[in-house]
């Protein structure tokens, strides 16, 4: 279980990048003498142990994972990408180091805060202030959370990214992939190129708080005009405070509620619906907004238990959804709901998740696992996450698609990105035991 944020020892970010490249060359070191150290005492009792099982050992992985930690920025978040927030179908190894980088991040100390703070809103910010907590109620990968009183009585949430992270993020990425790759935990003949690429760029945005206030600010307008009034009412989104907002802060409504676990002690009842809006809020998302929060973090959803509500947080990750993407996706959803399998590969070609260069076998293996993944949609009535056991089934698919049948392809990054949300909520689904009718969900951009 995750500390609680006050109990955590504040530690410094290093801000350079000599600092953060120290820290990882410190920790290659320390894991290098661990290895000749643990390696000499086998080879004396006998033994040959290999590279990787001398790499993984206990000591190490909680030295990778704490020094990851302490770093924060893309060198905690990169861990969290990976992760997708579960370490249920990863190497036990890389799943015990994701789930510390899953925690929250231990606070920058006093110090550090108030020199990130006066150079963001000037030396006399006390001044303009009622209150302002110095104890963060969330301390994540990229910034920490504190609570906020102006003086005319306004409760904000103020989000201030540690030192250094922005101008750190490329050689982070590269650095932690590299360390990675040294543990022998990511296959050698799998390139990761384009993806880490890809995580340079999201986490650039998500580190420019502007942006992110201007992707909170059209979501929450998106959701409050929905046609879907009912929907709508089921989540509450912040709004953002433009006065204290800078690049490297943002302020936004603190809105009290309770973490997702909260939810699971909700009635069934309540749960089903809960769940069921995630959902139409999801295909929404693609459909309609053109407009997904792309990370299923579970710390993103937070639960009013007084009204039943769903309060959302975390807008970084959003991204605009292509119209040729959004088409392709409601394709695909059709043929699956019609149990088409020609359907589905044409709309799976046109998206990009299979191509021309696939023999007939990968396609149609490829078209047997989306149809798969879709079951729920060609449920009557409502399907028992709960109870089911689909993402297991789907992860050893998956594996056999890539290892037996040498199906090494990486869909367009939208694409990716879809089915890491989607994945996410149908964890979700599974953890608060929900039963949900997909198809009544998706009934608005179905063709009867």
């Amino acid at each position: 279980m995750a500390k609680n944020t006050n109990e955590r020892k504040a530690r410094a970010v290093p801000s350079s990048r000599i600092g953060r490249v120290g820290r990882l060359g410190a920790l290659a070191g320390k894991i290098a003498g661990n290895v000749v150290t643990n390696g000499a005492s086998q080879w004396i009792k006998g033994e040959r142990p290999a590279l990787s099982a001398l790499l993984l050992t206990p000591k190490n992985i909680t030295n990778i994972a704490n020094q990851l930690a302490t770093m924060r920025g893309a060198a905690m978040k990169l861990g969290q990408l990976i992760s997708m927030d579960t370490g249920d179908f990863l190497p036990p190894e890389l799943a015990t180091i994701l789930a510390r980088l899953r925690e929250d991040a231990d606070p920058m100390p006093k110090a550090q805060l108030n020199a990130t703070l006066n150079a963001q809103w000037g030396e006399s910010w006390h001044d303009d202030l009622l209150y302002f907590s110095y104890a963060p109620v969330a301390a994540a990968s990229i910034g920490q959370v504190h609570k906020v009183i102006t003086m005319d009585g306004k409760m904000l949430a103020a989000k201030v990214q540690y030192p250094g992270v922005r101008k750190s993020i490329s050689s982070d990425v590269d650095n932690v992939a590299t360390l990675i790759k040294l543990t022998g935990l990511v296959p050698k003949s799998l390139d990761i190129g384009p993806l880490l690429e890809e995580a340079k760029i999201q986490l650039h945005q998500e580190a420019d708080y502007h942006r992110e206030a201007s992707m909170l600010t059209r979501y929450k307008d998106a959701v409050a005009q929905h046609n879907d009034t009912e929907l709508s009412h089921q989540f509450v989104i912040p709004s953002v405070h433009p006065q204290l907002t800078t690049d490297s802060v943002l302020a936004m409504d603190f809105i009290e509620a309770s973490p997702l676990d909260a939810a699971m002690n909700a009635p069934q009842e309540t749960r089903n619906r809960l769940m069921t809006s995630l959902f139409k809020l999801f295909f929404n998302e693609i459909f309609g907004f053109r407009l997904l929060q792309s990370d299923p973090n579970l710390a993103n959803y937070r639960y009013k238990e007084d009204t039943q509500q769903w309060v959302l947080l975390d807008f970084g990750a959003t991204r605009e959804v292509p119209d040729d993407i959004a088409l392709g996706y409601q394709a695909l959803l059709q043929s699956a709901a019609s149990g088409s399998q020609q359907d589905m590969q044409h709309a799976a070609l046109q998206v990009g998740l299979i191509n021309q260069e696939h023999s007939d076998a990968q396609r149609d293996l490829v078209i047997a696992l989306g149809m798969e993944a879709c079951e729920a949609i060609r449920e009557d009535g409502p399907y028992d996450f709960g109870n089911s056991d689909l993402l297991p089934r789907l992860h050893d698919k998956g594996v056999a698609l890539t290892m037996q049948h040498d199906f090494w392809h990486t869909p367009p990054v939208d694409a990716l990105f879809i089915h890491r949300k989607l994945g996410g909520l149908y964890m979700l689904a599974k953890r608060l035991d929900t039963q949900v009718n997909m198809r009544a969900a998706a009934k608005p951009w179905l063709t009867p």
